[in-house]
């Protein structure tokens, strides 16, 4: 029947004409698929690990393994952003510096969250934030020798070691920065 009517419609208000029947036809159709994808989804999601979902000091390969994704995704987006600003003379260079500030970034990642881990392992005190402030310390120590800078080092270390350090007690004590506020 569609196609029917299509045909006696000129060709500008074919268009609009298909969208009309899209809504009638369809709209009860999607509603009723939306939910069932939106519950499915949900479920998807809660059964999915994150990082915070895995108790402290326990299976440190996957915590390893999520904060080296977070970070190589911040290292790629950092990177992209730098190739922006900073536009390379050729393709190779751009190609060197992305691999560089990526695996740098990933490199960090993955000494935070095992040092993190393993710190809370070894010190048998699981949920302290020092666990983090040595994950971001050992990471900055990573980034000071990595570019060859004592002072760089020192600074990343104490800069990223009270970043993660605050971080873990933001979540323990349940702080937040932004959003609507709890009423």
């Amino acid at each position: 029947m569609f196609l029917l009517e299509r045909d006696r419609l000129p060709k500008s208000s074919v268009r609009v004409h298909r969208v009309a029947v899209m809504r009638r036809t369809s709209l009860p159709l999607l509603r009723e698929a939306s939910r069932d994808f939106t519950s499915s989804s949900l479920l998807a999601v809660s059964g999915a690990m994150g990082y915070w979902d895995i108790p402290e000091g326990t299976d440190c390969v996957q915590k390893t393994w999520i904060t080296t994704k977070l970070a190589t995704t911040l290292g790629l987006v950092g990177s992209a952003y730098h190739l922006v600003a900073f536009q390379p003379e050729t393709a190779l260079e751009a190609v060197q510096r992305a691999g560089n500030v990526t695996a740098t970034m990933a490199a960090m990642g993955a000494i935070f969250g095992m040092a993190t881990c393993l710190s809370a392992q070894a010190r048998q005190a699981p949920d302290d934030p020092l666990n983090y402030f040595a994950g971001g310390c050992a990471s900055g120590i990573f980034l000071g020798a990595r570019t060859h800078s004592a002072a760089t080092g020192t600074s990343a270390c104490l800069g990223l070691g009270l970043l993660a350090f605050f971080g873990k007690v933001s979540k323990t004590e349940g702080w937040r920065l932004i959003g609507p506020p709890k009423l």
